[in-house]
């Protein structure tokens, strides 16, 4: 049984086996794109390599038999900066968006393509769990949003945009109606406490995400209602009361404690807070002249008598302020925000706060690694059409200020051109340029044309992801489909396709959910039955 050393670690492994194996066995965690257990390596993606000490060179981990006395390096800055080219190689010719433009254009990054999906299907109920992994309080955004997503729509290149913010309001309506409106999920209690100071749109957000993290939070607030500017910059017809007071609640079954009617600096000290709680949030709005002798926080900001440019000084990256276990979001930070934006900064402060509790490095909410589409022609908007609603942008009956009935959001949600990627949270290509740092363009040429093969009843083809790792290949291969797929065309024109120029449907028979499963990108999806892309957390 041969024995080899990698990163110093020592395992044996049964003859025959390669050295990926030996490092999985390490648990060591060597990317490889183009390798199924299974099936013969192909080497195609270079991902694997990894350091021969002995020798000196580099080899293809999935390839290379291990030997007894192998010396082997998998996490040199030689070995990590050679997997980072072969990724930027990969995405050079990767067509895709990884995160669908109107997501990217939500400031609190809320997975929308997801929620139109599940509209469209009918699924509310699961749409109202998508909508709150991200949304604090989207029946009151689906009223009062500036809507930033729609203006990132690509639909709106074809027609009008989809009404995003309608259907949040009329899933986040539904759930509100029903007997008993969906609570997230909470995590067992950690014991640790926060106070935040200001229950507006940004208190009552971090609040709702802290929560479900197991911290305990109570929110002081000056006035003897919570809602901050959702209660003074709307009035009830735009905002109705009710509505505000039931996403409150929402909140408070959570078990979030309300001390209304508490102004820090007058009723209680900064200080009397920081010692009483693990971490305090400042979340108090637009700040007045005053305040930094109230609150004992450094304040910048404010000419003339404008008080109004008045804010405190933070690390806008981690919402810390200078006094340790103090943060600070929303208005208080920068005067002025949209209301959705505020939402989105008590989710990345909460964030923050959570990483604060837990005692590792504060580091904000990470980025996420995206490549993009970049503007599409008209040939291949008309291509995305194809596949979405025909109708066109509908007009609620009852005029300004109403919503949709459950039909017309599932009309509308249908007009979505399913721009994301149905495999985001699962490809592997997106994972590993993410962990190496890779970037998306460093060796972008010309664009490919976007393609789209649905001849298929099971499968989608979208030839531009494909990065030619051959595992559907062979897969077919060994499921003896009578055509299969192969590689057709030579140099930086090989692609894989069905031979004779078959359709998708004459080509896999057999194996077409086998091929999308195992499918390293989204360049083979599963379809449903109506001809969308199946949701991705049900199919990966």
């Amino acid at each position: 049984m041969p024995r080899v050393v990698i990163d110093n670690q020592s395992v044996d492994v049964p003859e025959g086996s390669t050295v990926l194996d030996a490092a999985r066995k390490l648990g060591l965690d060597i990317p490889a794109l183009c390798f199924l257990d299974g099936f013969e390596p192909s080497t195609s993606c270079m991902l694997c390599l990894v350091k021969i000490k002995n020798g000196g060179h580099l080899v293809p981990s999935c390839a290379t038999r291990a030997e007894d006395g192998m010396e082997i390096e998998s996490e040199t800055d030689e070995v990590r900066q050679m997997r980072k080219v072969g990724l930027e190689l990969l995405l050079s010719d990767h067509l895709g968006d990884c995160t669908a433009p109107c997501q990217i254009a939500c400031p609190a990054h809320m997975d929308i393509p997801l929620m139109l999906r599940q509209v469209a299907a009918g699924r509310l109920g699961e749409a109202i769990v998508t909508v709150k992994r991200d949304i604090a309080l989207p029946a009151v955004l689906g009223r009062i949003c500036s809507e930033p997503c729609e203006r990132g729509c690509r639909r709106r290149d074809v027609d009008h945009p989809v009404s995003i913010c309608l259907v949040k309001r009329c899933v986040a309506d539904v759930d509100l109606a029903s007997d008993v409106p969906y609570l997230p999920l909470c995590k067992p209690q950690t014991g640790k406490t926060v106070a935040i100071v200001g229950a507006g749109p940004t208190g009552l957000t971090a609040a709702f995400h802290l929560l479900q993290e197991g911290h305990a939070c109570t929110l002081f607030d000056a006035l003897h209602e919570s809602g901050g500017k959702l209660r003074s910059e709307f009035d009830d017809k735009r905002l109705p009361r009710d509505i505000l007071d039931k996403e409150i609640a929402v909140i408070e079954r959570l078990g979030a404690t309300f001390r209304p009617g508490v102004r820090v600096g007058r009723d209680t000290k900064l200080d009397e807070l920081r010692e009483r709680f693990d971490a305090v949030l400042v979340s108090v709005g637009a700040l007045a002249d005053g305040d930094a002798d109230a609150l004992g926080l450094s304040i910048t900001g404010g000419s003339e008598g404008k008080s109004a440019k008045l804010r405190l000084e933070v690390d806008r990256s981690t919402h810390q302020t200078a006094l340790a276990g103090v943060f600070a979001a929303g208005d208080a930070i920068g005067p002025g925000k949209l209301v959705v934006r505020c939402v989105a900064e008590g989710k990345a402060a909460a964030f923050c706060i959570d990483q604060h509790l837990r005692r590792i490095d504060v580091t904000g909410l990470p980025r996420s690694f995206t490549t993009r589409y970049g503007r599409l022609r008209d040939e291949e908007l008309a291509l995305m059409l194809e596949a979405a609603g025909a109708e066109n942008r509908i007009v609620p009956g009852g005029g300004p200020g109403s919503g949709f009935t459950d039909e017309q959001a599932r009309v509308e949600s249908r007009r979505c051109l399913h721009c994301d990627c149905t495999k985001q949270d699962t490809c592997k290509l997106r994972r590993y340029a993410q962990m190496y740092g890779a970037g998306a363009n460093r060796f972008r040429g010309e664009r490919r044309s976007l393609e789209f093969h649905r001849q298929h009843a099971d499968v989608v083809y979208e030839p531009g992801k494909c990065i030619l790792c051959g595992l559907c290949v062979q897969i077919a291969g060994e499921a003896a489909e009578p055509l299969g797929l192969t590689f057709v065309g030579r140099g930086f024109d090989v692609r894989v396709a069905v031979p004779f120029d078959r359709s998708l449907a004459d080509g896999l028979q057999r194996v077409a959910r086998k091929c999308a499963h195992a499918c390293p990108t989204a360049a083979l999806t599963l379809r449903t039955a109506g001809g969308d892309p199946t949701d991705r957390t049900k199919s990966y």
